[in-house]
């Protein structure tokens, strides 16, 4: 009876775990499409449905030339605010309601905080920090109570710029007296 050496017997072993591996392989893509996995939920509130995500849009980038430290970015024709901590770092970006009054651009400061009133249209609202005034009409973020960002009133002159309740305790605890706050086209 003829040897076979050592170096072909691995060889052949080698090759036929690859063939049944290949076989195993080709076996699992095919099935995977019939057989999907899903993970069991472990508790019943993990059952409940979930909200879709909306795509993911880019965040526009904080305008140029607006400072450093911490400050407030009122952008008009973005209707956006952009908050910055005190090491230049953008900590929150968001779109915002504008009033019928709009602050000419430039740099202002926070002048005055009231944590609940009433704004010129009549709502409830809260966190409010003003840092301007356009003639008679004063202009500031604030924060509808019940979380309405209206369109406003054209016949009125408000300066209310409404946030989202979320928003407006982010720029609270930011924007204190003499914050900065800079007005961009």
């Amino acid at each position: 009876m003829p040897r076979i050496g050592s170096g072909t017997l691995v060889t052949g072993l080698t090759a036929a775990a690859l063939a049944v591996i290949a076989v195993l392989a080709v076996q699992a893509s095919g099935s995977a499409a019939d057989h999907p996995v899903t993970a069991r939920p472990s508790s019943p509130a993990a059952t409940a449905p979930t909200a879709k995500v909306p795509p993911v849009t880019q965040v526009p980038v904080l305008p140029a030339n607006t400072g450093s430290g911490k400050h407030v970015v009122y952008g008009l024709a973005a209707k956006r605010v952009w908050l910055v901590n005190g090491a230049n770092k953008v900590v929150r970006t968001y779109v915002v309601a504008p009033g019928s009054v709009d602050p000419a651009p430039g740099r202002y400061k926070v002048t005055s905080r009231t944590a609940r009133g009433t704004g010129g249209d009549g709502i409830a609202i809260e966190h409010v920090v003003r840092f301007a005034t356009v003639g008679a009409t004063v202009i500031g973020f604030s924060a509808a109570v019940d979380a309405s960002m209206p369109s406003p009133d054209p016949q009125k002159k408000t300066g209310g710029i409404r946030e989202t309740p979320a928003d407006g305790d982010e720029l609270w605890k930011l924007a204190v007296i003499d914050t900065k706050i800079v007005v961009v086209r």
